[in-house]
């Protein structure tokens, strides 16, 4: 009975999906396209608008050369006979001249708008100037329509008022998607355009309708809005580049949720869909890829800005399940990191969602002692950060970031523990100190080991299995450089917080002490 009704459960969502499909694609019928909207029923493709445009276009241009010509033909027979009527030859010379002008003015402004918008290209050059990339003649072409309604409806000032940022705000608001696309394209090219970026992302950032606007579309999951949400979140994360801006966007409400469903990689089902609207919406879309991986990079981007300000770490970490998402981007596989000809989008996701990590460890105060135990406390954190440090040789900028974590997770008690008590973490972190060929990934090393062993008898021991230890690190003292002061460091710590046991390994050390403080000074000198 059971499988009976689970059986029957399936069929009734298949029959419901099915029925979401065909209504969708009724609407899709429904739905016309401005210019081939017909004036008329029934008259087929005679009485389109856009057809319909054309002829009076022309008709137009043929009555103004018809004035034309009736009017010189006039002008040239007016030396008849008007008897009876003194000013009758005069007024009529005054009226076809009037209508000669007129009608010439009218040719001539035809004229010379075919110029220009033809020959010279006026509207591309306009596109170019202002950056809008491809999609800048059908945006200009838009806002000039509409910058003339203005003009008819009201004053020709209302018209002069009108810029592109205030055109692209007015279309996002809109409910039809082509107009929020063509709103969204714009402040995208605008936000990102070195010569308008400035003024664009300070005039939308005081108009809060337009920022919720913006992260509202991120949430949107849609294929057909694809775009719509790509762009918005490119404006989002330049919007959240300016700290007064980031307050505004994280001040949102769900604004923190928006930006983690961009974060949803396609191996199960996104966070909307469990609102039945979301689940209708899905459902009526036809399976098609879907670049989930371009939503991943600007959402791990947004958080990594918006962690700069104190009270967005704390707000990153309150939210639920955002700190696992960004903890899974941190795996990855041996293959792709052995690879140098890997994708470079992989590579980005696993550095970004490191770099949000790192910020949020490095927190201070309680907000950062918290986020600090809820990274230790995720068994996937510190197990992904050992599979960087094990198989990125040649990855060493994410080597140097998973170190840069383990330091910060190291200035808590519990997470030493957790990562002292993974197996491998510290032998790596050993030999990464004492082999590595790049100075500053050694220097990045040796700052976690000295962290791991400040006050922690458990690191130190983990420290000390290694045989050989206290011999390099003697011999990293003659380096003469930063490892030097790194090495001091861990044998300062280690001789301090070390269990009975290696005390006596220890008392060589302890004994070249004063040695060991004569290098340290001269390295301090040389350094600094």
């Amino acid at each position: 009975q059971t499988a009976a009704a689970l059986g029957d459960g399936g069929d009734a969502r298949a029959r419901a999906a099915l029925f979401q499909r065909q209504i969708v694609a009724l609407m899709k019928q429904r739905t016309w396209h401005a210019p081939d909207v017909p004036l008329l029923p029934y008259t087929g493709w005679v009485f389109v608008s856009k057809k319909i445009g054309r002829l009076l276009n022309w008709l137009q241009v043929l009555s103004a050369l018809a004035c034309v010509a009736l009017s010189v033909t006039r002008l040239w027979s007016s030396g008849g006979d008007f008897d009876g009527a003194k000013n009758m030859r005069p007024a009529l010379v005054l009226f076809y001249a009037l209508a000669l002008l007129e009608a010439s003015l009218f040719l001539l402004e035809k004229a010379y708008w075919t110029w220009k918008m033809s020959v010279c290209k006026l509207l591309e050059q306009v596109s170019a100037e202002c950056e809008l990339g491809p999609y800048g003649l059908v945006s200009l072409k838009r806002f000039f329509y509409d910058a003339y309604s203005q003009c008819i409806e009201g004053s020709i000032f209302d018209g002069i008022k009108m810029d592109l940022v205030t055109f692209a705000e007015d279309l996002i608001l809109s409910d039809f998607l082509d107009e929020q696309l063509i709103g969204v394209r714009i402040l995208q090219q605008l936000a990102t355009s070195k010569g308008s970026a400035r003024d664009t992302l300070r005039k939308l950032g005081t108009n809060p309708r337009s920022i919720e606007r913006a992260v509202e579309m991120l949430n949107w999951k849609r294929h057909e809005e694809e775009e719509v949400r790509k762009c918005a979140a490119e404006v989002v994360s330049k919007l959240a580049g300016k700290r007064q801006n980031a307050l505004r966007v994280s001040g949102i409400p769900g604004a923190i949720e928006s930006v983690m469903s961009l974060l949803y990689t396609g191996s199960g089902p996104p966070t909307s869909l469990d609102h039945p609207l979301g689940a209708v919406a899905a459902a009526a879309v036809p399976d098609r890829i879907y670049d989930y991986l371009q939503f991943n990079l600007l959402g791990l981007h947004i958080l990594k800005k918006l962690a700069r300000d104190h009270d967005n770490c704390g707000k990153i970490g309150n939210a639920r399940g955002l700190l696992a998402k960004i903890v899974e981007f941190t795996h990855v596989s041996p293959t792709l990191l052995l690879n140098p000809s890997a994708s470079d989008s992989q590579v980005r996701s696993v550095k970004r969602a490191l770099q949000v990590i790192k910020m949020l460890v490095y927190t201070t105060g309680a907000t950062g002692k918290a986020l600090r135990r809820d990274v230790a406390e995720n068994v996937f954190t510190v197990s992904n950060l050992r599979g960087v440090l094990q198989h990125g040789h040649q990855r060493m900028e994410l080597q140097k970031l998973a170190m840069d974590v383990l330091t910060g997770m190291a200035m808590d008690e519990r997470a030493k523990e957790t990562i002292v008590g993974t197996g491998g973490v510290v032998k790596l972190l050993l030999s990464i100190f004492f082999n590595a060929g790049e100075c500053e990934l050694g220097n990045e090393a040796g700052e976690a080991l000295a962290m791991l062993a400040l006050e922690s008898e458990a690191s130190c021991a983990a420290i000390l299995k290694r045989a050989d230890v206290l011999d390099q690190l003697a011999s990293a003292l003659d380096a003469h450089d930063a490892r030097c002061l790194n090495a001091m460091r861990v044998l300062r710590n280690l001789c301090a917080y070390s269990g009975e046991e290696h005390r006596t390994r220890l008392s060589t050390v302890t004994k070249a002490m004063p040695t060991v403080r004569h290098v340290l000074l001269t390295c301090l000198v040389m350094l600094y």
